[in-house]
């Protein structure tokens, strides 16, 4: 039981009205009576509250939740008295989120039920801890309030971003991809499998004739036979991802290594409604992760599985050990994307003889951050002399970003550079634009 704050302004009232009596007779008398009525009202309401327990209360959320993503909760809170019932619903969230805001008040009907919504976005994966709910709940005269202990503690995990799959598997059905920014391929020349041999019909391209299936059909009467071929649709692709400590580095509350693992998902994904291969390598001062490519029921949810265990290394990135054990798995040519984070040229100069040689066996793109906020602080003006050393440093790092992607193009090495923000973008653009020109 809890007095609220209508209980202590009137009590207070009461007090000063009884104190002043000592001057003004009249006063205490009305004081005296007032305060009697207040504890009659006070047992009356407590005996409203306390008559039955009368609320009660549930939690309905995902076990799962999707880094980065706005989840939503909903609790759902009945009022089971036959009097309107005021409320103050707390719901305990896991502490990592640090939200001082989930206390939400409400107007309950009698024998009517208020459904609270609200989300939660997370910014790094692991299992997360809610608690109980707690509700508070007083009658129409609001002079004590009663706590009740509602729902069940839960555990949910959070994976790798995920909600954003159906929408990109809805778009890539349709080859409406360019819809979240993506950028529409245009095909130049040839890219199938031959499929089969058919009769020719009308509309057929007299290119796709196969003149000696037609001779050989000659005898029973000319009859035209064309090669049916199909859009090439079984390629590896693997997403490779360093956890090295560079790829600790934060932007807006995830790390690099949690966006790099978002695309990879999507990007996976993607490719697998485009008829790929999906697979997944990690590596910090050593080879560490491997899923084989495929695209078998149930692969992604393998990919999920994995890549939710991932966390940063603090070592420094092997990319030795990276050639070594990708080849040592991975015999057949593919299409890898690299995820890393690259400073400086000095860099990219250490690890440059390594993604050379893997380059020579497979298709790499290496895709690496651009600092957003850096960008921003260069296009602003300089005022003070300090501010034009800042923005010579500045300038000097994205310089040296652009160099990095001439000098990897140099090699026959893809690149990519892009902020953390739009990331999952940029690599499905890049993917679908190396695939549509193999």
């Amino acid at each position: 039981m809890y007095f609220t704050r209508r209980f202590y302004l009137l009590a207070t009232a009461i007090v000063l009205t009884i104190t002043t009596g000592y001057w003004l007779h009249p006063l205490f008398v009305i004081g005296r009576w007032a305060w009697w009525l207040l504890v009659v009202a006070v047992i009356a309401d407590l005996a409203l509250l306390y008559i039955k327990k009368g609320i009660s209360g549930q939690r309905t959320c995902s076990d799962r939740f999707s880094n980065g993503d706005a989840n939503t909760v909903q609790l759902h809170v009945n009022n089971d008295y036959s009097w309107p019932i005021s409320l103050e619903v707390i719901d305990e969230i896991p502490f990592v989120f640090q939200r001082r805001d989930v206390c939400f008040k409400a107007d309950v009907a009698a024998h009517n039920v208020a459904t609270i919504d609200y989300q939660l976005i997370p910014t790094k994966r692991g299992t997360y801890s809610f608690g109980r709910i707690r509700v508070f709940a007083m009658t129409p005269m609001g002079l004590v309030q009663r706590r009740f202990t509602c729902g069940e503690s839960k555990d949910v995990k959070v994976y790798p971003g995920y909600l954003m799959l159906r929408q990109y598997e809805l778009l890539a059905m349709s080859n409406n991809l360019h819809e979240m920014g993506l950028k529409r391929i245009r095909r130049i020349g040839h890219n199938t499998d031959f499929e089969q041999i058919k009769d020719y019909v009308a509309g057929d391209d007299y290119r796709t004739i196969n003149w000696r299936a037609t001779a050989r059909r000659s005898l029973s009467g000319l009859r035209l036979m064309v090669n049916q071929y199909q859009e090439e649709r079984s390629q590896p692709m693997f997403s490779v991802i360093d956890k090295g400590r560079m790829m600790q580095q934060a932007f807006e509350g995830m790390t690099l290594l949690d966006y790099a693992v978002n695309a990879a998902l999507v990007l996976s994904y993607v490719a697998v409604r485009k008829g790929d291969h999906a697979g997944l390598a990690t590596f910090s001062d050593k080879f560490e992760t491997f899923v084989s490519a495929s695209n078998q029921p149930g692969h992604m949810r393998h990919l999920q599985e994995a890549l939710y265990a991932e966390q940063t290394q603090f070592a420094e990135s092997d990319f030795s050990a990276l050639l070594t054990g990708f080849s040592h798995r991975v015999s057949r040519r593919s299409f890898v994307v690299l995820y890393t984070s690259f400073t400086g040229m000095t860099s990219l100069n250490r690890q440059l003889p390594y993604l050379r040689q893997l380059a020579l066996r497979h298709r790499l793109l290496v895709v690496f951050f651009e600092d957003e906020e850096q960008r921003a602080f260069i296009g602003t003006s300089s005022v003070s002399t300090e501010d034009y050393y800042q923005h010579v440093i500045a300038e000097k790092f994205a310089y040296e970003q652009r160099l990095i992607v001439q000098t990897l193009r140099q090699y026959g090495i893809h690149s990519l550079l892009s902020t953390p923000r739009q990331l999952s973008v940029d690599v499905i653009n890049k993917y679908l634009e190396i695939k549509h020109t193999l």
